[in-house]
């Protein structure tokens, strides 16, 4: 097979260089950089998790990678035009894991500890999960295999794909030039991914490339008057990392023990985030609508 330089371990020096630039400008523009060490620090832990379990499984991921290969489709190789070609499948898939993950609670659960910080700056984007890979979350990427990428290529493209998510984690860059906001995913687009305002819920599952929130109806701007508040809907308000990866997981397990039926138990593991069986809580699409509701309300109640 052939070997790829890895991405992410040549980034490590600009990740740790750019967060303490990031957290400097916050000692003088509080607005545009917002840090809590002990929040930085959770983050930090998450990320040093989610890397060592990643050595761990990537055995097995590979090993079901290169399994799938041997049925695949084409033989693609490592022309030139591979790397600009899987440029754009490997963000397609991503973009299909994250919106299934914010879609299905039990790969909401892998995914939510990296939602679950109040602040958004650079060190947030090191909040990875601990648990997605054994629950499969990387199974759209074996498309990818299907369709005849090696291994190898595959692997460097995902590194691609997260360091150049990590720069957009950040308030201290504004909305770029319209082209690059049209085309590519930005600061300004990934806050509103990260925000509980209901009406930037479940918005802007881009990875490197928005286009894919413009063509399936995911994409929803940045309203400068309605600033973005960061974490998720029910707040964890802690800075455990055990809290952290799996506080949602315990909520699973706690629903099931009290279901009263298989499909209330199916839909607590399958269901949206935030489903239950009696209606005391809500999904993301029942806060949106009932944020429409009441913006009708008022609408109405200003014409009269």
């Amino acid at each position: 097979m052939m070997q790829l330089p890895d991405p992410v371990t040549f980034a490590i020096p600009a990740f740790v260089l750019l967060i303490i630039i990031e957290a400097v400008i916050g000692r003088y523009a509080p607005a545009k950089s917002n840090y809590e060490m002990r929040d930085s620090a959770a983050s930090l832990l998450m990320g040093l998790g989610n890397f060592a379990i990643g050595l761990v499984n990537f055995g097995v991921v590979g090993a079901v990678s290169l399994w799938v290969y041997q049925y695949r489709l084409f033989d693609i190789g490592y022309q030139w035009w591979a790397f600009v070609l899987i440029l754009f499948a490997e963000d397609f898939c991503y973009y299909w894991f994250h919106r299934l993950s914010h879609e299905h609670r039990i790969w909401w659960a892998a995914h939510v500890n990296h939602h679950s910080s109040q602040y958004y700056n650079l060190s947030t984007a090191l909040r990875q999960t601990w648990t997605g890979s054994f629950i499969g979350t990387w199974i759209p990427w074996l498309l990818l295999s299907l369709i005849g990428f090696p291994l190898a290529l595959i692997v460097f493209q995902k590194g691609i794909s997260l360091v150049y998510q990590f720069w957009i984690h950040t308030e201290a860059i504004d909305r770029m030039w319209k082209p690059v906001e049209a085309v590519m995913n930005t600061p300004s687009h990934h806050r509103v991914h990260h925000a509980i305002n209901p009406r930037y819920l479940d918005a802007n599952y881009a990875g490197i490339f928005i286009i894919w929130d413009r063509l399936f109806g995911t994409f929803v701007p940045e309203d400068k008057a309605e600033p973005c508040r960061y974490g998720i809907v029910k707040q964890i308000a802690s800075f455990n990392p055990l809290i952290i990866a799996f506080h949602e997981w315990a909520g699973i397990f706690s629903d099931l023990l009290h279901a009263k039926s298989l499909k209330a138990a199916f839909m607590y593991i399958f269901g949206p985030p935030g489903w239950s069986e009696d209606g005391s809580r809500l999904t993301s699409r029942m806060i949106k609508e009932r944020e429409q509701a009441r913006l009708a309300g008022q609408t109405a109640e200003a014409a009269d």
